[in-house]
């Protein structure tokens, strides 16, 4: 988030213009680039936004919304199992918002991630050139936006949304562009690094309640920066960055202060905190009581900077994978990794989707749910399951797509799709088809590469 501090001279600051966020330098973020990109993209692109809801450490199918209860033992269903809104379709018994929402959900029970390991697929795999999805969408539209300098794909890290939290690991490289040039990396606010520290601005300490003041201090200082001329030092894109920057839309985006507090109370899932967790290692270091303290308000902000005009947004949940559930000592076992994960998720997204839905957002932004990997079918001896890649839970909300949908089916004991299964080449497909107009992509010289990803059959 953006940090107002002591401590930097107002030539420190100035130097914003020349580092980089999240991997972009400011210069090339409104430069000739991203104005001839956006200049072919209004009638390549849908309007439409994604949110990608990553859950590292791979949640287990059985216990969220595929769960087997008539299963063997050793195999069935651990939780309590919760009839929903679609007749004959149930849940897990940690999700009992979601299942009242069942109707307006489509949920795909024959997705598998064909990934066993620890890392960010499905978010960065072959299926995408092996850079993160929200990269492709700016390769085709720009790394911001030429109107208000939005970026156009973000990663928001639970840091970004929630102060009290402590940062744990992401395992992979989420910010991959793979072979598409740094300049469409991800913005990630509260990321850290020389950018993050230049942008403490020598204002109070004391933290500004409301807009207003936030505002008034914000124009002092750019009064105090005119006045002494420094504004010629730097170029018009510089200066324009300086601008977006502070109180352009990435600002506004990220001020969570200026949020309706009925709406900030809805999302809010520290309630859901509970320090019974820290018998595991992980949980001794916050990671449990960080995933319910930070996953509503990052849900939150991905919908703040949709609005704001981010296309793309990717929201890490689960440092050193909170829903990797072995019952090793540690990790939580299932029952408790459930009753630990589980109640905070399904809070987030029902009030996600609430609250886009009073908005009349429903199907301007898609909302997708999903892991690394799901869980293996046995339950081991301590309690745990395993990874396992061949059944992966995944849920779809909003951005046209149509609801109260079950799509697929899994065998009787969740192991694998009982049909033709559903990979990460025909997410990465839906993805973009929702984000573009797939006949229009292929007709752009350049983009041929992720033009032939849209090929793949969509989800549904």
């Amino acid at each position: 988030m953006l940090s107002i501090t002591a401590g930097r001279t107002r030539r420190e600051f100035l130097t914003v213009g020349s580092l980089g966020l999240g991997g972009l330098a400011m210069s090339s973020l409104l430069g000739s680039r991203s104005v001839q990109a956006a200049a072919a993209a209004p009638r390549l692109v849908t309007g439409k936004s994604v949110i990608f809801l990553f859950l590292q450490g791979g949640p287990s199918q059985h216990e969220t919304f595929d769960p087997k209860e008539d299963a063997p033992e050793g195999i069935r269903t651990t939780t309590d199992v919760i009839d929903t809104s679609l007749p004959g379709v149930r849940f897990g018994a940690r999700f009992p918002q979601l299942a009242t929402l069942a109707h307006k959900l489509t949920v795909v029970r024959s997705f598998q991630s064909t990934n066993g390991g620890h890392n960010i697929k499905p978010i960065v795999s072959d299926a995408s050139l092996n850079a993160n999805i929200g990269s492709l969408y700016s390769r085709v539209v720009g790394s911001t936006r030429t109107d208000n300098g939005m970026p156009t794909n973000a990663v928001v890290f639970p840091e970004a949304a929630c102060d009290d939290v402590l940062k744990g690991k992401a395992r992979g490289d989420i910010a991959s562009v793979g072979q598409l040039g740094s300049v469409y990396a991800p913005f990630i606010p509260g990321a850290g690094g020389q950018l993050q520290q230049n942008m403490r601005l020598n204002l109070s300490r004391d933290r500004f309640n409301g807009r207003t003041p936030l505002i008034a201090q914000l124009s002092s200082l750019s009064q105090q920066i005119d006045a002494a001329g420094e504004l010629g030092m730097i170029d018009h894109l510089q200066r324009q960055a300086y601008q977006v920057l502070l109180t352009g839309g990435v600002a506004d985006a990220l001020d969570l202060d200026t949020e309706n507090p009925k709406t900030i109370a809805r999302y809010d899932t520290a309630q859901f905190a509970d320090d019974r967790w820290r018998k595991a290692r992980r949980g001794a270091q916050g990671m449990y009581e960080g995933h319910a303290r930070a996953i509503g308000k990052q849900l939150l902000m991905a919908r703040r900077l949709c609005e704001a005009g981010c296309g793309y947004v990717t929201i890490h949940d689960g440092y050193d994978g909170v829903w990797d559930m072995h019952g090793d000592g540690n990790n939580l076992g299932i029952v408790d990794g459930m009753e630990a994960c589980g109640p905070a998720l399904d809070h987030a997204v029902a009030a996600f989707i609430e609250d886009v839905e009073a908005r009349g957002l429903s199907d301007k932004i898609l909302l997708v749910v999903t892991g690394e990997m799901g869980r293996t079918p046995k339950v081991n001896k301590r309690g745990g399951r395993d990874h396992w890649a061949n059944s992966t839970p995944l849920l779809l909300y909003g951005g046209g797509m149509p609801r109260g949908r079950v799509v697929g089916s899994s065998t009787r004991d969740g192991a694998e799709p009982s049909g033709d299964p559903l990979t990460p080449k025909h997410l990465v497909s839906t993805i973009l088809h929702t984000l573009f107009d797939s006949g229009q992509l292929r007709l752009v010289p350049g983009l041929d590469q992720i033009a032939k990803l849209t090929e793949h059959a969509p989800l549904v």
